[in-house]
C-alpha cells in the first residue's frame, strides 16, 4: 500500500497499540499526538491520505498557566486539516458514542468507535474509500481491459487497431512511431462497455462523478474539443439573444467567439496593463464592480461575468470576493481557469474557482497536468443548474464530436486520479524548483525574474493580486536582444522551446513534469546567451499597450456583424467604419476590434505600430479588413440591433 494513515492520538501509550494492530493489518502508519505534529506531517507528506483523529486534540504540547492544554475539537479541528490539504480524507475514531451530537462541519467520512475493537473493519473501511474515491481510473481501466480482448473490430474506425498502416510499406513508420496500443485504445462509440461520452450512464459518468468529489464540484463533465468549447457550451447555455455578458477584454478568444455565437451583447473590460512590460494583468476590481453597477442601471439583461484567472502571466484574482459581489447583482460567474487547473491541490493556490463559490469553471487539464491536448473539463457549482440541465447537454452535444477519441478521455481520468494521490507532492516540488530556478536566473548580470510588484499596475496593487510561482517572466531586456531573439537562440542552439514572449520578457513554466535536469539546461542556455551578448548595450523598448486601453465603442451587436457579407478596404480607410470580423496581434493575443465594434485612428495606429514590429495580427489580409456596408449598417440600425455601449476604463 502506497499511501499513508496519519493516526491523531494525545495519548501515547493507546497510539502505540493502535499503530501496531494497524500496522500489523497492511497499514502503513504515521503518528502524531497533537494538531501542530500532525499539521507538520501532512504538510511534508504528500502520501498521507487518511486521518484518523480523536474529537478533541491538544494544539500543542504547551501547557496554559492553569495546567491545562489548548485544544481543539470536532469541525474547528477537522478544517484545520482541510485548510491544508483539501483532499486528505478524515475518519473519527474515538471513545465517544455520542456522534448524533457532534458538530463535525461535514468534512468526515466516516466513524470509527473504539469500543467495537474492530480493527479488521477499520482497515476495510480505509481502503474502501481510497480505492473508490481516490485511486482509480474507472473509464481507463476499462479501455485497458476492452485492448486486451483483442477483439475484431468490424466497425470505425477504419484503421482497425491499426492493421491498416502496421503491414503498409508506405505508413508502417507512422504505426511504429506511435505504437500498438494507441491503436487498440483509439476505438469506436460503439463499443457499450467504454459508454458514450454524448449520454454517459456507465464508466464516463464514474470517471465524471470522481472528478467533481476531486474538484469540489457539484458535476464535472470532460471535453475533448479544448477549453475553446467548454467557453463556447456555457456560453450558449446560459446566455439568450439579447442577454449581456461581463468579459475581461483580455480574455481567450473563444469567449468572444461563444458571445458571437450566444447572440448577445458583450460589455466589455479593459484589463490592467504594464507597459513597461508589455504584461496585460487582471481588470481592476472596482472596475468590475461599477461596470456591472453601470451596465444593471442601463436596463442591461446582465446575466454572466466571465474572468481567466490565473492570467497567462500568472497573476491571480482575489477571486472570491468578486463572486461575492457578482452574486448579489444576480450575475452567474464563469472563471476560465485554463492555466490554473491545478489550483485545487496545494494551499498554495487556494482558492479555487469552485472553492470560491464560482457558478462554471473551465480548465485545460492538458495545459498544466497530465492529460492529452484538447483534454478539458467543465466544472459546475450553480445551486440553479438543474433548471438548465436538459439545455446544457443539448450545447454540450451541438459542440461534441459523435466521435471523440477514447485515449483523450483516459488522460482526463488518469491526469484527475494523479492530481488526487500525488498532486500535492508535485506541486510542493513545482514550487520549490521555481524558487531554485528563480535565484540561479538572478544571479546572472542581464536577465531577470520579475516579481509580483514588477508586474503590477498601479491600479491593481491594492486588490490582493497574488502571483503563481510556477509561471517566471525573465526580463531580457538587459541582453540587448529582443524576446524574439533569445527564444530563436533558446530554440535552435540549445533545444529549449519557452511558454511566451512579450517584447522585452520571455516567459517558461515550470510543470509537473519539471526536472533538476532541465532547469540547469535553461540556466545554462542563459548564462550562454548573457556571455554572447557581449557589449551590447541594453534595451530601451517598452511595447504599446495603451492601444487596448483606448478602446473604440461598439455600435452593433458582434453576431449580426459578424454574419454580414461586408465589404473588404484597405485598413487606411477604415476609420468610423464598423468591423465585421475579429482583428487580433499575437503578441499579445488580445483582439483589438471586435465584429460591431467602430475602427478608431487609434486601432489603425496600434495595427500599423505591430505590423512595423512584424507582430503576427489576424483578421487583416494584404493591408485590408471587412467591414459592414452603409446599407448593412442601416439594416442593424432598423432592426434595433445598435448597442448602447459602456465606456469603462
Amino acid at each position: 500500500m502506497k499511501y499513508r494513515v496519519l493516526l491523531l492520538n494525545p495519548d501515547v501509550k493507546t497510539i502505540e497499540i493502535e499503530s501496531r494492530e494497524l500496522s500489523s493489518r497492511g497499514i502503513n502508519v504515521v503518528t502524531a499526538k497533537n494538531v501542530e505534529e500532525a499539521c507538520r506531517l501532512l504538510r511534508e507528506d504528500g502520501l498521507i491520505h487518511v486521518i484518523l483523529t480523536e474529537w478533541e486534540v491538544p494544539v500543542s504540547d504547551e501547557e496554559t498557566n492553569l495546567g491545562s492544554k489548548v485544544t481543539l475539537k470536532g469541525a474547528e479541528l477537522f478544517e484545520e486539516f482541510k485548510v491544508i490539504r483539501f483532499e486528505v480524507t478524515i475518519f473519527l475514531f474515538t471513545k465517544s458514542a455520542d456522534l448524533p451530537y457532534f458538530n463535525t462541519g461535514g468534512d468526515l467520512s466516516g466513524y470509527f468507535y473504539k469500543g467495537d475493537h474492530d480493527y479488521d473493519d477499520i482497515v476495510r473501511k480505509l481502503r474502501s474509500e481510497v480505492i473508490n474515491s481516490k485511486n482509480r481510473a474507472p473509464f481507463f481501466d476499462a479501455l485497458l481491459e476492452y485492448s486486451r480482448k483483442s477483439k475484431d473490430s468490424w466497425h470505425t474506425p477504419g484503421h482497425a487497431s491499426g492493421y491498416s498502416v502496421k503491414n503498409s510499406i508506405w505508413t508502417r513508420d507512422f504505426y511504429e512511431f506511435f505504437g500498438a496500443n494507441l491503436f487498440r485504445s483509439d476505438v469506436s462509440v460503439s463499443v457499450p462497455m467504454l459508454d458514450s461520452l454524448l449520454h454517459p450512464n456507465g464508466v464516463i459518468k464514474e470517471a465524471h462523478e470522481l472528478a467533481a468529489r476531486a474538484y469540489s464540484s457539484r458535476y464535472t463533465f470532460f471535453s475533448t474539443n479544448g477549453t475553446s468549447t467548454a467557453n463556447k457550451i456555457l456560453l450558449q447555455t446560459l446566455l439568450k439573444p439579447g442577454d449581456a455578458i461581463l468579459l475581461d477584454r483580455n480574455c481567450h478568444k473563444s469567449v468572444h467567439y461563444g458571445t458571437i455565437l450566444a447572440g448577445a451583447e458583450p460589455v466589455y473590460l479593459s484589463p490592467s496593463v504594464n507597459n513597461r512590460f508589455g504584461i496585460f494583468g487582471p481588470v481592476p476590481k472596482k472596475r468590475i464592480i461599477s461596470t456591472m453597477d453601470k451596465a444593471i442601471a442601463m436596463g442591461k439583461k446582465l446575466k454572466v461575468m466571465i474572468l481567466t484567472n490565473c492570467t497567462y502571466d500568472g497573476l491571480i484574482y482575489d477571486i472570491a470576493d468578486i463572486v461575492k459581489e457578482a452574486h448579489k447583482r444576480n450575475v452567474k460567474v464563469i472563471v476560465d481557469e485554463a492555466w490554473y487547473g491545478y489550483a485545487r491541490f496545494h494551499p498554495h493556490f487556494y482558492p479555487c474557482a469552485m472553492e470560491a463559490g464560482a457558478d462554471y469553471a473551465t480548465q485545460s487539464t492538458h495545459k498544466t497536468m497530465s492529460a492529452f491536448s484538447q483534454a478539458s473539463m467543465i466544472h459546475v457549482n450553480d445551486p440553479e443548474f438543474e433548471d438548465i440541465e436538459d439545455f446544457f447537454m443539448e450545447n454540450f452535444n451541438m459542440h461534441t464530436s459523435t466521435s471523440p477519441q477514447y485515449p483523450m478521455i483516459a488522460s482526463l481520468d488518469v491526469a484527475r486520479k494523479q492530481m488526487v494521490m500525488e498532486g500535492y507532492s508535485l506541486l510542493s516540488r513545482c514550487i520549490e524548483l521555481s524558487d531554485m530556478l528563480k535565484k540561479s536566473i538572478n544571479t546572472l548580470s542581464k536577465f531577470r525574474v520579475l516579481d509580483l510588484d514588477d508586474l503590477l499596475s498601479d491600479e491593481v496593487k491594492k486588490d490582493g493580486i497574488k502571483l503563481d510561482p510556477t509561471k517566471l517572466t525573465i526580463d531580457v531586456s538587459g541582453t540587448g536582444f529582443s524576446s524574439k531573439e533569445v527564444e530563436h537562440y533558446l530554440l535552435e542552439k540549445h533545444n529549449i522551446q519557452i511558454e511566451k514572449t512579450t517584447f522585452n520578457t520571455l516567459t517558461v513554466l515550470i510543470t509537473i513534469g519539471a526536472t533538476h535536469s532541465k532547469l540547469n539546461r535553461l540556466f545554462l542556455a542563459l548564462e550562454n546567451i548573457e556571455k554572447m551578448s557581449g557589449t551590447r548595450k541594453p534595451q530601451k523598448f517598452a511595447a504599446r499597450n495603451d492601444f487596448f486601453l483606448d478602446l473604440s465603442p461598439m455600435k452593433f451587436m458582434p453576431r449580426f456583424a459578424f454574419y454580414s457579407d461586408g465589404e473588404s478596404i484597405p485598413l487606411r480607410d477604415a476609420i468610423d467604419r464598423v468591423s465585421a470580423c475579429m482583428v487580433t496581434p499575437y503578441p499579445p493575443g488580445i483582439p483589438l476590434l471586435v465584429p460591431g465594434q467602430t475602427i478608431s485612428k487609434t486601432a489603425i495606429e496600434a495595427l500599423n505600430y505591430y505590423r512595423d514590429y512584424h507582430v503576427e495580427i489576424h483578421g487583416i489580409k494584404e493591408g485590408r479588413i471587412k467591414v459592414l456596408t452603409a446599407d448593412e449598417e442601416k439594416q442593424l440600425e432598423e432592426y434595433g440591433y445598435r448597442i448602447n455601449d459602456i465606456t469603462e476604463t
